[in-house]
């Protein structure tokens, strides 16, 4: 255990990672509905079991370091302990049920943002990490994590052609869930309402108690499609 737990420090201070851990074999699972129909699958991506387990002692540190630095935001409930996919829900249905019994109105603008994981510039996460008080040889390990990848799909027994990826975080990782709220920490900057959120499952909400508070909420309303996703408004009254 000690030769190999010296090989993946080693491994850690070169920052470099081996060509196995950074190949990923795609399976497409049925969800449901046509055969035929590439939407009807979901992508299950296998990669290296060793390398996964050098991402869980980088994940631990890294949640040490944004705990003690208070750097993520309060607002975001994915992939954090103590936080479930239900407590973003919990906050958000008191907010509106305090609102509505002081008789206020409350607008609200759920963000669905199309193919957010795999579309993460590398080069903009890189540099939201490098800010956020973490050593830098794990910035350099994170940065080979991430460039020069490959992946490629089985279909039944045969494996289709390799193909490069250039962006997005690797699915089927245990940094990726971390890696994808770390460049989404600042979406609250900037933002005048209050933003709850589960990775990228995003709701903008306002209570509307004066002409300015209508005035913000149309702001952002006609801006709602900007950044690659899709919106819902909905009015609670």
């Amino acid at each position: 255990m000690i030769p190999y737990l010296a090989r993946l420090l080693d491994i850690m201070n070169n920052g470099a990672l081996p060509g196995d851990w950074k190949t990923a074999t795609m399976i497409p699972i049925h969800k449901g509905g046509d055969r035929s129909l590439v939407t009807n699958y979901r992508p299950v991506s296998l990669n290296s079991i060793v390398c996964k387990q050098m991402e869980h002692a980088i994940a631990s540190y890294l949640r040490q370091v944004w705990d003690v630095n208070n750097w993520l935001y309060k607002g975001q409930h994915g992939f954090r302990p103590g936080y479930s996919c239900e407590s973003p829900i919990i906050t958000l249905c008191q907010d509106i049920a305090d609102s509505l019994n002081n008789g206020d109105r409350i607008v609200a603008i759920i963000v669905d943002f199309s193919k957010a994981v795999d579309l993460v510039p590398h080069g903009q996460l890189l540099a939201k990490i490098a800010n956020s008080g973490v050593d830098s040889r794990l910035v350099v390990w994170i940065r080979e994590f991430l460039v020069g990848r490959t992946q490629r799909f089985r279909v039944v027994r045969q494996l289709l052609q390799e193909v490069r990826v250039t962006s997005g975080i690797p699915q089927g990782s245990v940094l990726g869930p971390l890696l994808f709220i770390a460049y989404v920490n600042d979406i609250w900057r900037n933002m005048a309402s209050t933003i709850r959120l589960f990775a990228d499952d995003c709701i903008i909400y306002r209570k509307i108690t004066k002409n300015e508070d209508r005035n913000i909420a149309e702001r952002s309303r006609q801006a709602r499609g900007v950044g690659g996703c899709k919106c819902d408004e909905n009015k609670f009254e």
